[in-house]
């Protein structure tokens, strides 16, 4: 399984970097993981579009759906072999509205999925978990089956001790870090410590911190969760482009 950053800033974009959107890949199944702005542009620089499978979104913040709009364009008028000729796009029903516009006719159909099932997409095995945030938004953890290898994105959440089960065990744990260790407050978001808590106490073998700050030093925010998963998690910051093997 191989992730490719594609954006990872939360709220906005940032020196030519967008906010949150992964391209999945095992074997020939590409599955788009959220698709906050600039997510197709950057997706074009990896992958024809046209080859995706599917997308999922965590949830309907904006800078996690921004690009959903002209990706539906992309689908009704460029030319080309289509992987699905109707892209199915999975999104929660919690918010009706935002699922309803997941389907662009002829082009995007949007599936549900909850946090009581399992969903097989290809390869892929996933199941969900709703976080704490001020709208409905779930974790998901994606099993590739062939090879038994865990990938868990927290989505956007505040800190909260059942994700560690969620997490137990994951080869690659993305988590929500948009603050460093001295946020006080209220936070919907994790600090870096706690992103390096929650890697400890899952047994995560590797940490990528993604939806990052636009201010500060981001080795900074490395090194603070690098402090508190301790020495047995592989800490890593998300940069545009990179891949990383699972």
């Amino acid at each position: 399984m191989k992730l490719t950053v594609l954006g990872y800033y939360g709220g906005y974009p940032w020196n030519d970097v967008g906010t949150s959107a992964y391209l999945i890949q095992s074997g020939d199944y590409n599955l788009l993981l959220d698709c906050g702005s600039e997510a197709l542009l950057t997706l074009e620089e990896v992958l024809d579009p046209l080859q995706l499978d599917a997308v999922l979104l965590s949830h309907y913040h904006h800078d996690h759906t921004a690009d959903v709009g002209v990706l539906q364009y992309f689908w009704q008028l460029r030319d080309g072999n289509k992987r699905e000729p109707v892209l199915p796009i999975y999104g929660h029903t919690q918010d009706p509205l935002n699922f309803g516009a997941l389907t662009w006719p002829e082009s995007t159909v949007g599936k549900a999925y909850t946090d009581d099932q399992t969903l097989n997409l290809g390869p892929l095995q996933l199941t969900f978990m709703k976080t704490h945030h001020p709208v409905p938004a779930f974790a998901v953890r994606i099993v590739e089956r062939s090879s038994q290898k865990v990938l868990v994105f927290t989505s956007d959440t505040a800190y909260f001790s059942e994700l560690a089960k969620f997490a137990h065990n994951a080869d690659f744990l993305m988590t929500d870090t948009n603050f460093y260790a001295n946020k006080t407050g209220k936070k919907w978001h994790m600090t870096s410590t706690e992103s390096g808590k929650l890697a400890n106490q899952a047994h995560a073998k590797r940490l990528l911190l993604t939806h990052l700050p636009q201010t500060g030093n981001l080795e900074q925010l490395k090194q603070e969760a690098q402090d508190s998963a301790g020495t047995g998690v592989q800490v890593e910051r998300a940069h545009k482009l990179r891949e990383y093997q699972v």
